[in-house]
């Protein structure tokens, strides 16, 4: 006789599958969504093709672009990268974004008609995101849905002594947190990264040879299991370090900054943090359910 299927306790996933006459084990190591479709393939940057089954005609895509690097000399943290989601008609191709080097910005991620774009760079002056990323700079940009980035300053960066570089916007992509330059031998502090989905990079400290204080990065959240997932702390230290935190991405956190080099942002959009030498935003990701 066939060994019966073997049931948990209501809501716990079945853990055995029958094929035959006999079962075979299985560990459930998916995620399933709301439609009950499973997570069947998860791309990384550089990833361009994908190999979908015969007979499913749409899929079910999350996209992330990748995060804005951290800037140098003003200091400010990346934007995290863009979040789309949806249904799309299955194709054979794919872009996944890179996360951007020191001052960059970062690339978009693709899966038929849904688009993440890119964080943007903590270079310069107020940098937007890129069709939805967060942007750097603290600025004042819209993610992909169109909703302000809370909090965001208009000042983004600060130059005067007592007053710390703006936080970074939190909304679906995190805005980058601002940078604190004032000369003298006054204290200065980075901007924490806004958080959201993807966090921004936490805004560096720099020109006192008072004590540098680098931002923290902000907050992310794994979009597959509802956990937070942390922006790196800041470097601190008198006349030196000042480096911010990279932001948290949707799959990984933000690194800590280490001396005047700021922290990578997460996998998944993470932006980096702001320093002399700014940390690279974290590579964007792509996952796929059917």
């Amino acid at each position: 006789m066939a060994n019966p299927t073997r049931r948990g306790s209501s809501g716990e996933p079945v853990r055995n599958s029958m094929q035959g006459g006999n079962y075979t084990p299985w560990t459930n190591t998916h995620f399933v969504l709301p439609y009950g479709l499973r997570l069947q393939q998860t791309k990384n940057a550089g990833d361009t093709s994908v190999t979908i089954p015969a007979g499913i005609t749409f899929v079910y895509a999350i996209a992330v672009g990748g995060g804005g690097g951290g800037g140098t000399t003003t200091t400010s943290g990346g934007g995290g990268g863009g979040v789309a989601w949806g249904w799309t008609i299955a194709t054979s191709s794919c872009v996944v974004g890179a996360g951007a080097s020191s001052n960059g910005t970062s690339g978009y991620t693709r899966y038929g008609n849904i688009i993440a774009g890119g964080g943007g760079s903590g270079a310069g002056t107020t940098q937007s995101g890129i069709l939805g990323g967060g942007g750097g700079n603290a600025g004042g940009s819209t993610n992909y849905w169109a909703i302000p980035l809370a909090g965001a300053s208009s000042g983004g960066n600060s130059s005067t002594v007592g007053v710390p570089g703006a936080t970074g916007g939190s909304s679906i992509s995190g805005g980058g947190g601002g940078g604190h330059n004032a000369a003298g031998s006054g204290t200065n502090t980075g901007g924490t990264g806004g958080s959201g989905l993807a966090g921004g990079g936490g805004g560096g400290a720099i020109s006192t040879t008072g004590t540098r204080t680098g931002g923290t990065g902000g907050n992310g959240i794994n979009i597959l299991t509802g956990a937070v997932t942390t922006g790196g702390a800041g470097s601190t230290g008198t006349g030196t370090n000042g480096a911010g935190g990279g932001g948290a991405g949707i799959a990984g956190n933000g690194s800590a900054g280490s001396g005047t080099t700021g922290g990578a942002g997460g996998l998944g959009g993470g932006g980096g943090g702001g320093g002399v030498t700014g940390g690279a935003g974290g590579a964007g990701i792509l996952y796929l359910f059917y």
